[in-house]
């Protein structure tokens, strides 16, 4: 039996596991994509289900406002008490990024936040507020009975590490008030940037796993021990328990932010994010990835992986095989909520962006402020998930003007994205055209040559084969497609290509779009929308053997 990494494709970072009996369960980050925070459900560690976005209510998560690549951080996924219980940060302002000891102050505002509920798919609790002290907040629950709260602390001071360490603070697991004072138990190794706390007993050991290096390619999983919760914390004597910096030919990289869960027969395993970088480019378009892999505790009582070497791996041997078929999505727009696999952006009244009833078979929609906005944008979309996929829908759509706009989108951010999109000339005519905003220099936004378009309803498609992108159309009920001239470079799309300074964590959509900046709310219907892929027979050998080509 074989596990295939990742286990979740796409974006799905700073996973958090849990088992519950037979149950294992995995959270993982969304950022500004709403509902908030992606819980996906398995029984064997190879095949996992989506079954849950607990951040869906106002009440519970507004994000109007938050920057790109802000909004919910690191979500830690953990039960006690017969309660499932969520901690989580939503990030309200980034800034620049910084490195770590940079001069100038950065300041930041991070609020952690505690839900809970009796089921997995249920209705979550409001939150709780807990601290904004910093990011990635976790709960450890002591077998004495108390639960500590953890996260990293920010240093917003002019020379100052902005990673300060990481503190634990006790936590009333009835109330969500914090107890006592904060006090700082690791201040890190030398690879600064400590984050992404996880604390676990064993043996009478506190052993703490954190995230270093930053979230590129120096990412690592480091690990400490102390014999007291407080410390003082010895460091893992082998350096990073699992890392891929300095290894730039294996197929997973930037691998860090783990976590760990026991089976019942008493196995550790580690999940982990990853990404997996275009052999050409070396852009990750598919953002940071979910893996998992076994470890082993050595007579000495520290963790490693099962050979020893702290290098992540594309297939492990595992209690079951992984379903890696390709991805045949074709959704048709029947019923009357949005099909699982689609979110949108920051805002909690999705009433005000989309609806299933108005015309029945359709997605409706509404016009609303333009592709990027940080606060009301009517964009719909799935994550891209392989590096090959065609993706394809019919709009109904009647603009009066330029300021109107609807079609489909490949989206990473408000800097990021490729618009397919019908609109209007000065005269009020139909025309079809691409809007390529890309972060190349300091920004570049380019419209391809209008392309007068006949009345009636339209199918728009996107065909993308790695680095290559490339857009077509048909007045529906046409056989043949007509493609654009123009290759646009899907890699572009990607955490590394970016405007200097800015936040890039999470990956690449693919969806509709509508925007009408008159405010008129005009709208536009989609009839279905079908996500394809197109993988390598064996994607993870090619992509390797292509990588080991490029690395010369």
């Amino acid at each position: 039996m074989t596990i295939r990494n990742p286990i979740l494709r796409g974006f799905n970072p700073d996973p958090s596991i849990v088992r519950v009996e037979d149950d294992y369960y995995i959270a993982t980050s969304t950022f500004e994509w709403f509902p908030g925070v992606q819980i996906h459900h398995s029984r064997d560690l190879a095949n996992w289900r989506l079954v849950a976005r607990p951040l869906r209510r106002p009440s519970q998560l507004d994000m109007r406002g938050n920057p790109d690549a802000c909004g919910v951080w690191a979500p830690d996924l953990s039960y006690a008490d017969g309660r499932f219980h969520l901690i989580f940060t939503d990030v309200k302002r980034y800034g620049r990024t910084t490195v770590d000891g940079a001069r100038g102050a950065s300041l930041r505002d991070f609020h952690n936040y505690w839900v809970w509920c009796d089921r997995i798919d249920g209705d979550w609790s409001d939150p709780v507020h807990l601290n904004s002290s910093g990011f990635d907040p976790a709960l450890f629950h002591d077998d004495d009975g108390r639960s500590w709260l953890l996260n990293m602390l920010w240093d917003h001071r002019p020379g100052r590490r902005r990673f300060a360490g990481i503190v634990a603070q006790e936590m009333d697991l009835r109330s969500g008030c914090l107890l006592g004072e904060r006090r700082v138990i690791f201040e890190g190794t030398p690879l600064g940037f400590t984050e992404g706390p996880h604390l676990y007993k064993r043996d009478g050991w506190y052993h703490l796993l954190v995230a270093e290096g930053g979230t590129e390619r120096n990412h690592a999983v480091v690990m400490a021990r102390s014999r007291s919760l407080f410390g003082p914390y010895e460091v893992h004597p082998d350096g990073p328990v699992l890392t891929a910096r300095g290894r730039p030919e294996a197929p997973l990289q930037r691998a860090g932010h783990g976590d760990l869960v026991e089976t019942p027969s008493g196995e550790t395993w580690m999940t982990y994010l990853c990404g997996r970088p275009l052999p050409a480019s070396d852009r990750c378009v598919l953002g940071r990835e979910s893996a998992i892999q076994p470890m082993r505790w050595g007579a000495d009582g520290w963790l490693r992986t099962l050979n020893g070497t702290g290098v992540p791996v594309a297939e492990v041997a595992g209690p079951a095989h992984a379903a890696v078929d390709p991805v045949q999505e074709e959704t048709e727009f029947t019923g009357s909520t949005l099909p699982e696999p689609f979110q949108w952006l920051r805002t909690p009244y999705p009433e005000q962006l989309f609806n299933l009833d108005a015309r029945p078979g359709h997605l409706r929609l509404y016009g609303r402020e333009t592709i990027g906005s940080h606060f009301t944008q009517s964009l719909v979309a799935r994550r891209q998930q392989a590096f090959r996929y065609h993706a394809q829908t019919c709009v109904d759509f009647e603009p009066e003007h330029f300021q109107q706009a609807a079609g489909l989108v490949c989206y990473y951010n408000s800097t990021k994205f490729y618009f397919l999109h019908l609109t209007a000339d000065d005269g009020g005519e139909r025309q079809i055209q691409v809007l390529a905003v890309t972060p190349q220099g300091e920004g570049s936004s380019v419209l391809t040559p209008p392309t007068p378009i006949g009345p009636g309803a339209v199918e728009l498609r996107v065909e993308v084969d790695h680095e290559a992108l490339r857009f077509g159309y048909r007045l529906a009920g046409a056989l043949e497609w007509c493609w654009l001239p123009e290759t646009f470079d899907a890699s572009l799309l990607s955490d590394e290509a970016t405007l200097p300074g800015l936040p890039n964590f999470t990956g690449t959509f693919v969806g509709m779009a509508c925007q009408d900046m008159a405010g008129t709310g005009l709208p536009a219907d989609f009839r279905y929308f079908h996500y394809v892929e197109h993988p390598a027979a064996d994607p993870l050998r090619e992509q390797a053997s292509a990588r080991a080509e490029v690395l010369g």
